[in-house]
């Protein structure tokens, strides 16, 4: 097998495993073993291939031996390793923590032996989406994930799960039919939806034109990544789930819409005219979100309203386009998957052991269960940027690239991102004074509960993930500064797609570019990578 051939089992494997554990319906513990079978194997195909593209640059299948011009094409550069290496890892985590957990609330009333075929669909989903070379694919992998979430929110078929399945259902059609209207009009001005050849292709339109092209498509992605003001359907949607459903939603989900925004706005549209939108979209969703959060009652709530927030020091980073920022944007979005899962596992570990999440009924946590305290403590510091974590390592990295681009805009998002980092804090401080330091009432003492070892487990692995982000941060983050620089590059990319010729034939609107970076990547300086 050629390793170009290992492109298609993140994709094939959890759908033929998704296959066989529908066939095993009727046994739970058959079933459990297909699907960590599978996400193992995920995980080490992963591993090899941010080896091989560490090695030997860009990969590329053609599927079917077709011209990519015609037939499906998955491409893995550094930016697609990363990500489905940490996604692997977060979904296998997530996958053995809820084993150990009823992820229904009657399970008369559920159909449990879906849970695995459909949490493996979404699996497929995530690692088509990442490895998608046209705009379709990226739209079935799209399609088949939120088919798949769709199931898994409605678990238990309680009342406030299907109310809240209904906004997220009704909110996710419309950004897909805005997609696939977009790729209808991209396909319309440009005749083709193929990544590498549309970064040729689109760069020869109007400037009218190609602004519409990229607002249809960055809405879409948009309300997939929960940027405000298109993310008013995510905190009423996550907190009714089960914690693992919840914890890859959080994570992972939002961060397809990321990935998808970062090709966007770096292959396909380079030195967008509407970078400042992207950076007031960023700063609006750092307040509104963290405002959000500090005024909840509620730790799912707290923590949906930070997701929101801290999307925007992603798109921060996106709307600077430059090398520094968007090396530490990839960095930042790999540590943010990490600690936002492992927050909501937490999230569940203290349901399960309180029955609740409320903070106004929770308390003595530290003292009446100190490790869950402890699994809390550390992505909760990591979250608000404590320094040596890796969410200050980010924080730091974006602030810098910020102070280097010297714009009032720059300027200002820097301001608001420290604010909301604050507010971060400020955010969590209150949960922990709530729900560990309060003395507990009496009859909330009385209704606590164990938590089964294998829940903790799992979540103490992501936790000591999170950890590794900050222990290995120099190789990582010149990982993520050669797949940010590859990224604004473009060339790479089309080159491993479409050839050399391609490349060199590549219209690269250079402007002020040619002064701030060489033909080997590096800066001179301003840190600026467009």
């Amino acid at each position: 097998m050629s390793v170009e051939m290992l492109l298609a089992l993140p994709v094939m494997l959890p759908l033929m495993g998704a296959a066989l554990t529908l066939l095993l319906r009727h046994h739970a513990r058959s079933q459990l073993a297909v699907s960590v079978t599978v996400l193992v194997a995920i995980l080490a195909v992963s591993l090899l291939l941010a080896q091989q593209v560490a090695g030997a640059g860009t990969l590329v299948l053609q599927i079917g031996r077709w011209t990519p011009q015609l037939g499906i094409v998955l491409v893995a550069d550094r930016l697609t390793v990363l990500m489905l290496v940490i996604s692997s890892v977060v979904t296998l985590a997530v996958l053995v923590y809820s084993s150990a957990q009823t992820v229904h609330e009657s399970a008369e009333r559920t159909p449990v032996a879906i849970y695995h075929p459909t949490y493996l669909v979404l699996v497929a989903g995530v690692c088509n989406a990442f490895l998608a070379g046209d705009l379709f694919n990226l739209y079935v992998g799209f399609e088949v994930l939120l088919a798949s979430s769709y199931v898994l929110l409605t678990l238990g078929g309680s009342a406030s799960r299907i109310r809240a399945a209904t906004t997220y259902v009704i909110v996710s059609l419309l950004s897909s039919v805005i997609f696939l209207a977009g790729i209808a009009a991209v396909y319309t001005a440009v005749g083709t939806v193929n990544l590498a050849e549309l970064a040729v292709r689109l760069d020869t339109l109007p400037s009218g034109i190609r602004m519409t092209l990229e607002l249809m498509l960055l809405v879409a992605f948009a309300i997939k990544a929960a940027i405000f003001p298109l993310s008013t359907w995510l905190p009423d949607s996550y907190p009714t789930a089960p914690a693992p459903v919840t914890a890859v939603f959080a994570g992972l989900l939002t961060k397809v819409g990321i990935y998808a925004i970062i090709r966007l706005e770096t292959l396909l549209f380079p030195e967008s005219v509407i970078q400042n939108l992207l950076l007031a979209a960023a700063g609006l969703s750092l307040l509104v979100g963290i405002l959000g959060a500090v005024a909840q009652t509620d730790l799912k709530r707290v923590l949906s309203f930070t997701l929101v927030s801290h999307m925007g020091y992603m798109l921060f980073g996106i709307g600077m386009s430059t090398r520094l920022a968007m090396g530490t944007t990839i960095y930042y979005v790999a540590h943010h998957i990490t600690v936002q899962s492992t927050l909501f596992l937490v999230a569940g570990l203290i349901e399960h052991r309180g029955g609740t999440t409320n903070l106004g009924r929770l308390g003595g946590m530290a003292k009446l269960s100190p490790v869950i305290a402890i699994l809390f403590f550390i992505p909760a510091m990591n979250l608000s940027g404590i320094p040596p974590l890796s969410g200050f390592l980010g924080k730091v990295g974006l602030i810098e690239a910020g102070i280097r681009v010297d714009t009032i805009a720059s300027w200002t998002l820097v301001a608001v991102s420290v604010i909301a980092s604050l507010l971060t804090l400020y955010a969590i401080a209150k949960i922990w004074n709530r729900a560990f330091w309060q003395e507990p009432a009496e009859d909330f003492v009385a209704q606590l509960k164990p938590v089964p070892h294998v829940m903790t487990g799992a979540t103490a692995a992501l936790v000591g993930v999170s950890l590794l982000l900050t222990v290995f941060a120099g190789p990582l983050l010149r990982f993520a500064d050669d797949a940010g620089t590859a990224v604004l590059e473009r060339t790479p990319y089309v080159s491993a797609v479409l050839g050399d010729e391609a490349a060199d034939a590549l219209v690269y609107r250079i402007g002020d570019e040619g002064e701030r970076i060489g033909d080997n990547g590096t800066d001179d300086g301003t840190g600026d990578a467009r």
